[in-house]
């Protein structure tokens, strides 16, 4: 990892990089993805099938795309007793949290003749893209599931690439557990477009969440407005701020937590202590010699990570919130004095037996959160992500008439006759 020191040249020059450091994809790409959902949008089921072959190197029928009951009820023999218990035990926790966040606010304004209320109503249809390829995700169908069955949403169904082995029994059962209706065999750029567009088979939703590779990130933004999203997510993220005080290797296995999710993913120390940050040096290097994905979290690593080094704490917070990561830790003998300083993140871990992969699993707070900076206006998935609010306005005719010269001196600025001519016919004018 790069060492930089506030004041020093290429400090500045990093930190400015990690802000503009959303990723731009090559339009050879954005035609490819365009190409796909052009012809899902166009040939529907056939399509799909056909992609599913080409890339998942798996072979369905029309029969096969959806996972029938049984088979979700099977996976339940499939996986380890205790591993269930901790399914179980993690869809608690998160469907307590995001029972406690609900949101169900009724506005009511009531004057004389005028009647004003916002009522919230949850979407009918939403779709979880699960990620699939080498890994299986239980925990990103619980995230995404249960606030949405939280929310009131009618019908949930998921879409997760089919491996040669078959769907992990894990994700069954969390899709279970969860409370999702339908599974589909379907992935990639082409499970976005069922979802937008709808097919025979797979109908078309109102809402699509849910992490992706890039292909999927690219075909979430160009469906954008046939469907809603809940963000285009980046590569993970971490920064981690540190007085020193914390055992480096606490600190670096959390670096490394992020940098062994992908090449592109964003581990950043920030510490005071320039002989704290050198001990945190050497355990990265150590805990990477055991580590199943070393070659991908040493590229990370190397090519995105940095540690910096500063003045104070207060140089520390300043900094996290220029880069406003997804995972913020602020492993410091006080978080507490630091942590109402935090304007941009998009989930914060206080102290040092708080890493973030206890957020990923078992707290209940969501762990589906903005990266790529957009911590500075967005927030973690969440049962608001699940609604819509509807305005409901009632006057009667002598109310009407008391907002009459408002609506005109309005309608003539701004140029709009017919505006104000459908007061002027109710009050016989």
């Amino acid at each position: 990892m790069r060492f930089l020191r506030s004041g020093e040249k290429g400090f500045d020059r990093y930190l400015s990089e990690a802000e503009r450091r959303i990723v731009e994809d090559p339009p050879r790409l954005e035609g490819e993805v365009r190409s796909i959902l052009r012809d899902v949008k166009k040939n529907g089921d056939e399509a799909l099938l056909r992609y599913t072959q080409r890339f998942d190197n798996v072979r369905l029928t029309l029969s096969q795309i959806e996972v029938k009951k049984r088979e979700v009820s099977e996976a339940r023999k499939r996986i380890p007793r205790d591993f269930l218990g901790t399914l179980e035990k993690a869809a608690h926790r998160i469907r307590r949290f995001h029972q406690l966040a609900k949101k169900r606010r009724m506005v009511k304004w009531v004057e004389e003749g005028i009647r004003i209320e916002q009522v919230v109503k949850p979407l009918e249809r939403v779709g979880i893209y699960v990620p699939g390829g080498k890994a299986s995700y239980p925990s990103t169908v619980l995230m995404a599931g249960i606030p949405a069955k939280v929310a009131g949403v009618e019908e949930i169904i998921i879409t997760t690439p089919p491996p040669p082995e078959g769907i992990s029994p894990a994700v069954l059962v969390a899709a279970d557990l969860a409370g999702v209706d339908r599974i589909f065999r379907i992935g990639g750029v082409q499970a976005i477009g069922a979802l937008a567009y709808g097919t025979r088979s797979i109908p078309k939703v109102d809402k699509i969440v849910g992490p992706g590779n890039r292909y999927v990130a690219i075909a979430k933004r160009l469906v954008y407005g046939a469907v809603d999203l809940d963000m285009v997510a980046g590569p993970s993220e971490i920064v981690i701020i540190s007085d020193g005080k914390t055992s480096p290797a606490f600190v670096a296995a959390d670096l490394i937590s992020q940098a062994e999710h992908d090449e592109m993913a964003l581990s950043i120390l920030i510490t005071p202590s320039e002989v704290f940050a050198r001990k945190v040096e050497e355990e990265v290097q150590k805990q990477l010699l055991t580590l199943k994905r070393e070659k991908i979290s040493r590229k990370s690593l190397r090519q995105r990570g940095a540690i910096l080094i500063v003045r104070d704490l207060d140089q520390a917070i300043e900094l996290a919130n220029r880069i406003a990561p997804e995972h913020l830790e602020l492993s410091v003998q006080n978080p507490l004095s630091l942590v109402k300083s935090v304007k941009h993140a998009g989930a914060v871990f206080l102290g040092p037996y708080t890493p973030g992969a206890i957020g990923d699993y078992m707290a209940g707070p969501n762990h589906i959160l903005p990266t790529a900076g957009t911590a500075r206006f967005s927030s973690a998935l969440g049962v608001e992500d699940f609604v819509k609010r509807i305005h409901r306005i009632q006057f009667s005719r002598k109310a009407l008439s008391r907002f009459e010269g408002d609506v005109r001196r309005f309608t003539k600025w701004e140029g709009l006759e017919g505006h104000y001519r459908s007061v002027q016919m109710r009050l016989g004018r």
